[in-house]
């Protein structure tokens, strides 16, 4: 960890237009005497979020884990690299190329916000101005240690600014249940000065914090909180903003998705790269190789969806055509013309594939490997099902739970401006179990590939359910003893021997 966190300091020149936040690194820097207004401020902020649209982290390494890890999404084409099919095959190790890549650029976003929240302290000007710019670091400092927390349970929690290596290559890990109130008082300063309602959704607001603070109290088991939070986000909207969309493949087109109100936070591409920065190849691993139907070439077809998923999902449900490309067309006969072919032509993957992010990236690069997308980390869809899922299991039975999921469906009814019956509104009056499975469902489908199911398999401790022969992906090695909690890289414990031992099984 030494290697990535000493004297790190990304600064950014940024500026908001009615659509975008753009983010280009400028370098590493010291930040001695850089805080000297509160552009500066809100430049080192915009560090942490450019260090999270990166190859190593939202651009690739950290999203393709977590999308295999999950029984959705399954390997494709399996001459990929191998770590890719250690994660989604269980059979992972503390040397995992993956993790080997994503852990240290979560540090490397954390110690950018660490810079910021540190420098906001001597940062002159109005304090509630100040307080508004640095509470996105602390949201950025939240939303990272949320995903270790959940992938590796007891983490090394560095809330300062290292200035010298010897600060932190003796450390010893934080327990898992004492990092999960340091990332709720992140959330809780971070919803207390944010905006209500910033220009662009890659700036959070007061409802991106709540909206995060609901989920870690789902996580937690804390129900009430949980559905607080919630309900704090239903009720001020409006205000924040926020709402469902009226056409969920909106969502997923580059083109539309600035413009949204669903997102309540969004990592920027904007199909601008620089180095690693900006590198964006979630369409590229998703996209079918094979298929000539795209300007920007191929896919690579690693990520695909496991097949019984296609098959078990509804065919009356509009997410579904908005969730898989089910044909290819490759260029064959004189002049190399389209023609259309099954997907199960596909020749290293003959199964259906995820189109949420390769039918419409907008402007990009080679096979996708750029793209215009805004990926949507949390959406108003999960806000409304995590207060149903809470308030189901705090009063059972109630019109307003009901009411919530049902707005969803409702959303899932406008079949591309076409009003169909499917899916229905909830049958009233269902048992608390009966609902609970209902909205885990719900969760499933309307939240598919989005990196999110994962985290509910987590925290159900479902896993020998869904990995089971009966489950929608198979994985008879799957051990609930070890493969809920992933491995600290094995060269970190090498560099300091106080985070020893590894995760129970690595």
């Amino acid at each position: 960890m030494k290697k990535y966190i000493a004297f790190l300091f990304i600064g950014t020149l940024a500026f908001f237009s009615c659509s975008d936040l753009e983010e280009k690194p400028v370098g590493i820097i010291r930040p001695d005497n850089f805080f000297n207004n509160t552009d500066d401020l809100q430049a080192a902020v915009n560090g942490a979020f450019a260090n999270i649209a990166h190859n190593n982290y939202w651009g690739r390494e950290f999203t393709i884990a977590l999308m295999l890890r999950d029984d959705m999404a399954d390997i494709g084409d399996r001459t990929t690299q191998a770590a890719r099919i250690d994660v989604n095959d269980m059979s992972m190790n503390d040397t995992n190329a993956l993790v080997a890549n994503f852990w240290p650029q979560s540090y490397v976003i954390i110690t950018a916000a660490n810079q910021a929240i540190e420098g906001a302290k001597k940062t002159p000007g109005d304090p509630a101005k100040v307080n508004a710019i640095v509470a996105q670091a602390y949201f950025a400092r939240a939303f990272t240690y949320y995903h270790l927390v959940r992938l590796f349970g007891d983490i090394p929690y560095i809330d300062f600014v290292v200035n010298d290596v010897k600060q932190i290559n003796s450390m010893s890990k934080t327990k898992e249940a004492d990092v999960y109130p340091k990332i709720i008082a992140d959330l809780e300063f971070a919803k207390q000065w944010l905006e209500d309602k910033p220009k662009v959704k890659a700036v959070p607001g007061k409802g991106t914090a709540a909206g995060y603070l609901a989920s870690v109290y789902l996580t937690l088991g804390n129900f009430q909180k949980a559905y607080d939070e919630s309900k704090y986000v239903i009720t001020n909207e409006a205000k924040f903003g926020l709402g469902l969309d009226a056409d969920f493949q909106d969502l997923f087109n580059a083109t539309k998705t600035a413009s949204l109100k669903e997102p309540l936070f969004t990592i920027d591409f904007n199909n601008l790269t620089s180095g690693n920065y900006g590198q964006d190849y979630t369409a590229f691993f998703t996209g079918s190789l094979k298929d000539d139907s795209y300007s920007y070439g191929q896919g690579f077809s690693v990520a695909v969806p496991s097949l019984k998923v296609f098959n078990t999902w509804d065919q009356r449900d509009y997410r579904r055509a908005v969730s898989f490309d089910t044909i290819i067309r490759k260029k064959t006969g004189p002049g190399g013309s389209l023609q259309v072919f099954p997907s199960s032509d596909n020749e290293k993957a003959p199964r259906p594939h995820i189109a949420k992010y390769f039918r419409f990236p907008g402007k990009t690069g080679a096979n996708g490997r750029t793209s215009q997308h805004n990926y949507i980390t949390m959406r108003y869809a999960e806000v409304l099902l995590t207060a149903a899922e809470a308030l189901n299991e705090i009063t059972p039975g109630t019109t307003e739970a009901d009411g919530y999921v049902n707005r969803v469906r409702a959303r899932a009814r406008n079949k591309a401006g076409k009003l169909v019956s499917f899916p229905a509104n909830v049958t009233p009056g269902l048992s608390q179990a009966d609902f609970r499975k209902l909205v885990i469902d719900e969760r499933r489908l309307e939240l598919a590939f989005e990196y999110i199911r994962w985290y509910d398999i987590k925290r159900l401790k479902n896993g020998p359910e869904v990995f089971g022969s009966a489950g929608l992906e198979p994985h008879a090695n799957f051990d609930p003893n070890k493969d809920y909690l992933w491995p600290l890289p094995g060269t970190e414990l090498a560099i300091n021997p106080n985070l020893k031992p590894n995760n129970p099984g690595y």
